[in-house]
């Protein structure tokens, strides 16, 4: 059974890949994270990423010769893309792309006013699809620098806090602003302490958060195929995380459960 956008409002529904070299950024994510591509309806140059037959993220192919960085995006559903676009704009931050006619919906690309990229959709999603479950993401991040701010901007953008059935619940727990939908964790916004001045030095920008059954493993992979290490690994009670580049720059974080 198919699930419209308006079903799920406020939710993550989709991250995507746009990446220079299509046929590279597959090997490459293969050989790391044991995925496998089947092309769409929509064609050639977008191709979705599987993980035990189950779907997982999109990567496509970034159009010409343009500038655009290569980064990993996330995608929130919304009931009416023309209205989310307008609170985006009347919030002082940036329409990239769109909405536009695509496949069987609406899409559209905007940053936030500190410049973190995100995306919004509105028509069905992808099935049986949900941050935190199955082959989905673990969980979304965005890291910027001041998340107060930052809540307040996408919870008028996207609706969250809601009253209505299908919309998200936020809370502050340890400095954090958490997203749930339903008992799920989502996301999260991340800035330092509530209380403490944002910090200049942090470029916003939302991180994916990408399950793995053994650290060291994936790590070596990314290394031996031309990624990179780009953080310490992060240790907590419950996992041991690290955030990787591929080849060509786009960030991703991966986890696994701490024995």
């Amino acid at each position: 059974m198919s699930t419209s956008s308006h079903e799920i409002f406020g939710s993550p529904c989709w991250v995507s890949l746009l990446a220079r070299d299509l046929e590279s950024s597959q090997r490459f994510y293969a050989g790391v994270l044991g995925w496998d591509f089947r092309p769409t309806h929509l064609g050639g140059g977008i191709m979705v990423a599987f993980r035990d037959g189950a779907p997982v993220a999109g990567i496509g192919a970034l159009a010409g010769s343009t500038g655009a960085p290569v980064l990993w995006t996330p995608y929130f559903a919304v009931e009416d893309a023309d209205v989310t676009a307008a609170r985006v704009l009347e919030r002082g931050a940036t329409m990239a792309v769109g909405p536009v006619a695509f496949g069987t919906g609406r899409i559209a690309l905007a940053a936030d006013p500190a410049g973190a990229v995100f995306g919004f959709w509105q028509g069905e999603v992808v099935p049986d699809w949900s941050v935190g479950r199955g082959s989905a993401p673990a969980w979304l991040e965005l890291r910027t620098r001041d998340a107060f701010a930052a809540a307040i901007f996408y919870g008028e953008v996207l609706d969250w806090a809601g009253s209505r059935p299908g919309c998200c619940a936020v809370s502050y727990e340890h400095a954090h602003v958490v997203l749930r939908h339903g008992r799920d964790t989502v996301a999260r916004i991340s800035g330092g302490a509530l209380e403490q001045a944002p910090d200049p030095e942090v470029r916003p920008r939302w991180h994916v958060h990408f399950r793995v059954p053994d650290l060291e493993a994936v790590v070596e992979a990314a290394l031996r195929l031309g990624g990179r290490i780009a953080s310490a690994v992060q240790t907590s009670t419950t996992s041991r995380s690290v955030v990787l580049a591929d080849p060509e720059g786009a960030l991703f974080t991966v986890v696994t459960p701490q024995d």
